[in-house]
């Protein structure tokens, strides 16, 4: 019998007499005045963080939301205050953790609510190379679940890190920590994701006005086409001092 012991983070587990670490999986519902607007699948923890980086990359928000208090202390609900930019219709949003982009209906729906990539700044390869080793990743270590998307300055220091089940929660939560406090866009920041580069990372990252991001795995082809339109810096592979630089090759020396 497997007997699952939930403790913030992480899920202690035993299973063939063995006694394990794992990450917990658990849905959020963001209520936006009352109403319903999406399900996600994430670890708990910075959820409003996690909201409001994710309206945010919706294009539904352009500045910090209030969080009015739940009166029903729902565990998994965090609630906003409207208004929304834009009305999303009967759409309604559901995310897993591997798929930012599922939820919805169509892929003319997919749209990028961001003007060009700013110019911000020009940064040494060794250094865009080393950005993984500086992802800190207690989590990770512990479960090895968790993906972790960084925010870091243009000398490589660390500014906020987040680790969650979904690629695509854990730069919410970037996004949505540097909206709650003023700091967007990214313009002069750079980003780095534990993880492959899909289109919906690229989307965020583009929205947030980053001029640069980086990851350990590989990009997608929508993910090279979407930096090439927006002329966001790409850079994959990311690991063992070595780096692949697939679009925007002026910022990195």
């Amino acid at each position: 019998m497997t007997d699952v012991r939930v403790a913030g983070l992480h899920a202690q587990i035993s299973h063939d007499g063995v006694d394990d670490e794992v990450a917990v999986e658990e849905p959020l519902e963001i209520v936006v005045d009352d109403r319903p607007l999406a399900v996600t699948m994430r670890t708990p923890g910075h959820d409003e963080e996690l909201a409001a980086g994710f309206l945010h990359g919706e294009g539904l928000i352009d500045r910090a939301p209030d969080f009015p208090p739940d009166p029903d202390l729902a565990a998994n609900r965090v609630l906003v205050a409207g208004p929304l930019l834009d009305d999303p219709g009967p759409r309604r949003f559901y995310t897993t953790s591997s798929c930012g982009v599922c939820g919805k209906g169509a892929l003319e729906q997919v749209a990028v609510h961001a003007p060009p990539a700013p110019s911000g700044p020009r940064v040494s390869r060794e250094l865009v190379a080393g950005l993984p080793e500086r992802l800190r990743q207690p989590g990770h270590e512990r479960t090895g679940g968790l993906h972790a998307t960084g925010l870091f300055d243009a000398d490589g220091h660390a500014l906020v890190v987040r680790e969650d089940v979904g690629r695509h929660n854990a730069m919410d939560k970037v996004v949505g920590r540097a909206l709650l406090d003023g700091q967007l866009p990214l313009s002069q920041r750079l980003l780095c994701v534990s993880g492959r580069l899909s289109f919906e990372l690229v989307q965020k990252a583009a929205v947030a006005g980053a001029p640069l991001l980086v990851g350990v795995g590989a990009p997608t082809t929508l993910a090279i086409l979407l930096a090439t339109d927006r002329g966001l810096t790409l850079c994959g592979f990311a690991r063992a001092g070595r780096v692949n630089v697939y679009t925007g090759a002026e910022r990195v020396a």
